[in-house]
C-alpha cells in the first residue's frame, strides 16, 4: 500500500524529481511530460465520471472508473524505465487491455449511427467532457511517442541508465482516444445525437 504521510516534500525545489526506479531526473524530462498529461487526462476523466452519474449506466460508469485506475497504472510504468532486471515487480501496460478497450470500442458503437460528417465537440454535457478527456489522451499518446523517441523501446542493460519505454502505453492511449470518442456520441444519443460540422461554405457567419 502507499502512504502519503507529507504532501510538500521541497525535494523538486531545484527542477528535479524522482523516478520509479529511484532516479532522478529533470522535471522536463519527456519521460515526466508523458506522465503528466497521463495525469491530466486521468483528471479529465473523472470530471465526465461525475457529469455521467445522472446519464450512464452503471456499466458504463465502472468502465470509466476501470480507466481512471489502468491510467494511474500506466503513469507509472511510464515512471518507471524499462530495465533487465529489477528488485520488485514493476506495473506494465499489458496486451490485453489494449484488446479490452477495443472490445468496448465496438460493443458502444455498433448501435450508433453511422458518420456522414465531423462532428463538434459539444452536446451534453457529458459528451462535451468525454470530448475534453480524448483530446487530452491524444495529447499524452504524442508526448508518450515523444519519450519513446528519446529513450527507445529496449530495457537498459546491467550498468546503464535510462532504459526505454513500453511501447504498449502508447498502444494503450490511443485505443483509449478512440473509446472516449465513441463514448461521447453514445452520450449524446438521448440529447439529440451528434453535434455536426457545418463547413464554412454551408453556414451564415453571425
Amino acid at each position: 500500500m502507499v502512504r502519503l504521510t507529507k504532501i510538500y516534500t521541497r525535494t523538486g525545489d531545484e527542477g528535479m524529481t524522482g523516478l520509479s526506479d529511484f532516479s532522478r531526473t529533470r522535471k522536463t524530462d519527456p519521460r515526466i511530460e508523458a506522465y503528466a498529461d497521463v495525469d491530466e487526462a486521468n483528471s479529465a476523466i473523472g470530471v465526465a465520471v461525475a457529469l455521467g452519474k445522472d446519464e450512464f449506466d452503471a456499466a458504463t460508469l465502472a468502465l470509466l472508473v476501470q480507466i481512471q485506475n489502468d491510467l494511474f497504472d500506466l503513469g507509472a510504468d511510464l515512471s518507471n524505465p524499462l530495465n533487465e532486471h529489477y528488485e520488485y515487480d514493476p506495473i506494465r501496460i499489458e496486451a490485453a487491455w489494449i484488446d479490452g478497450l477495443e472490445h468496448s470500442i465496438d460493443k458502444y458503437n455498433q448501435d450508433l449511427g453511422k458518420l456522414d460528417s465531423f462532428i463538434l465537440p459539444g452536446g451534453s454535457g457529458l459528451a462535451a467532457g468525454l470530448h475534453l478527456a480524448r483530446t487530452v489522451v491524444r495529447r499524452a499518446e504524442r508526448a508518450t511517442w515523444h519519450a519513446i523517441e528519446a529513450y527507445g523501446t529496449e530495457p537498459a542493460k546491467k550498468g546503464q541508465s535510462n532504459g526505454g519505454i513500453n511501447i504498449a502505453a502508447a498502444k494503450y492511449l490511443n485505443r483509449l482516444s478512440d473509446l472516449l470518442f465513441v463514448l461521447a456520441r453514445y452520450a449524446n444519443v438521448k440529447h439529440g445525437g451528434d453535434v455536426k460540422w457545418v463547413p464554412s461554405k454551408a453556414r451564415t457567419r453571425s
